[in-house]
């Protein structure tokens, strides 16, 4: 295969993995778009093997089975709610993948860019800087995720100036790695640079990410998604790969709009949440006082209504779905719950934050599980003004992304994220678990309402099927 060929199909390749991407944007196409974004990495992969002349290579094949094994043992047996932790954790294979690229290109084993060694051994460093900081946050992002970690933001003592340390000690390596090692011919420190370049960014990877907290996870793990391709770019820029450079650019550039846009969609600021300045509690908050402002808001007397013919009657419903329908796995009752109040000719209708479940999209993955339409789902600023001209609420397993707190309680993890407009419905069913806070541990006042508030406790499968027999028992 000649080099202008090659340079061919790998630009035709880029784009077909944007074009799967553009077509993942959309629920009807979503599926293609992810077979065609697949199809076109196999591809990448077979005209590699080819062009490098590395086919006829048979450990390849061995490795290749080996992945295959483990990628479709994970497709069969991982639940929808263990996909937040999954995707974290191949958030981390990915950035492992690019930083053993990295140390193996610094050792300079099968080095493909021998032309340009001080390119070759700075990008290196910096794929092994990138990939161990995404493997290690990742790892710990999915810790936090499937608790086998405190998803509390812990806080250390003098933790920025840990950070800002590492970030300090990272920079030596990779200037070390492009001046020092090559101008003055100190080849044999090596492996000082490895040793710097793992350890110093695996304690950055672990300190940004253990100190962020529930409300910014989804943030975090997008972030680490960006990151992984972008230590997929890097290393191939040091063994000379444009396929490699191309893709991971596109997953590095996707993954990095998505967390800009969902920064914005939460008012937060990135930098705070690498730092940690958004999950740190520095003062106590007014929650009583929130709580007195949430009561004074009374719903219209409806008289003596029963909750099944306060549904009954309701026109216009809005469900808000959060993690505790995907922990309850609730999603083809809230199908059904919402066929029932549409056949009543209600106007149903979804109202998903941005960072509702665990990872971006959740709830719509979960919805389209259920069949829910598209059309019927909301973005919360195309639906939060309409809460105070709604019927009913009914919340499914949501909590911080519905707090009022998060209005006017300055100093708590969530203060000042936009949340979804709840409070202001004129009837609010409310099935939750428990009464406990939220991810980020910010008591809700709607909790302690004095009306308007129905309080069905338990789990969510037995609540709704309870308000799905309402609304039978009323026909």
């Amino acid at each position: 295969m000649t080099s202008t060929l090659y340079y061919i199909i790998c630009a035709v390749l880029s784009v077909t993995v944007l074009l799967g991407i553009s077509m993942m944007s959309k629920v009807k196409t979503a599926v293609w778009g992810n077979i065609i974004s697949a199809i076109s990495v196999f591809t990448g992969i077979v005209v590699t093997l080819l062009y490098n002349q590395i086919i006829s290579v048979g450990s390849i094949y061995v490795y290749m089975l080996i992945g295959i094994i483990i990628g479709s043992t994970f497709a069969v047996r991982v639940k929808m709610i263990q996909m937040p932790q999954l995707v974290a954790l191949l958030n981390g294979v990915g950035g492992l993948a690019s930083a053993l690229v990295g140390i193996l290109t610094l050792l300079g084993v099968g080095q493909l860019v021998s032309d340009f060694p001080v390119f070759s051994d700075v990008t290196a460093v910096l794929a092994i800087v990138v990939g161990i900081v995404t493997l290690v946050g990742s790892l710990v992002a999915a810790g936090k995720l499937h608790r086998l970690l405190s998803q509390r933001p812990v806080i250390w003592k003098n933790h920025s100036v840990v950070l800002n340390l590492s970030l300090v000690l990272l920079a030596v390596s990779v200037i070390y790695a492009a001046f020092v090692g090559n101008i003055f011919g100190a080849s044999t420190d090596v492996a000082i640079i490895l040793l710097i370049s793992i350890v110093v960014s695996a304690l950055f990877g672990f300190a940004f990410s253990i100190r962020v907290g529930g409300a910014d996870m989804p943030i975090t793990i997008s972030l680490l998604n960006s990151l992984s391709g972008v230590a997929g770019a890097i290393a191939g820029m040091a063994i000379g790969d444009i396929l490699l450079v191309s893709v991971g650019g596109i997953v590095g550039a996707s993954g990095l709009f998505l967390t800009q846009i969902m920064c914005r969609s939460m008012n937060r600021n990135l930098m705070d949440i690498l730092t940690g300045k958004t999950t740190i509690k520095k003062s106590s908050s007014p929650v009583e006082e929130i709580k007195e402002k949430v009561s004074e808001k009374q719903p219209e007397n409806r008289g003596n209504l029963s909750d099944g013919e306060i549904l009954k009657a309701a026109k216009s419903v809005i469900i808000v779905p959060g993690y505790g329908m995907a922990l309850a796995q609730a999603q083809h009752w809230v199908r059904q719950l919402a066929d029932k109040l549409a056949a009543n000719g209600a106007d149903v209708r979804y109202a998903i934050h941005p960072v509702a479940g665990r990872m971006p999209g959740h709830m719509n993955v979960l919805l389209a599980e259920a069949d829910v339409p598209y059309e019927q789902l909301y973005e919360m600023d195309a639906i939060n003004g309409d809460f105070k001209n709604t019927d009913a609420v009914i919340v499914i397993g949501a909590n911080d992304v519905l707090n009022p707190a998060a209005r006017d309680a300055v100093g708590t993890p969530i203060y000042g994220m936009p949340v979804l407009n709840v409070d202001e419905a004129k009837e609010i069913f409310i099935c939750n678990f428990d009464l406990n806070p939220g991810y980020a541990g910010v008591e809700n006042p709607l909790y302690t309402k004095k009306s308007g508030v129905h309080l069905m406790l338990g789990d969510a499968k037995d609540s709704l099927s309870k308000m799905i027999d309402w609304l039978n028992d009323c026909d």
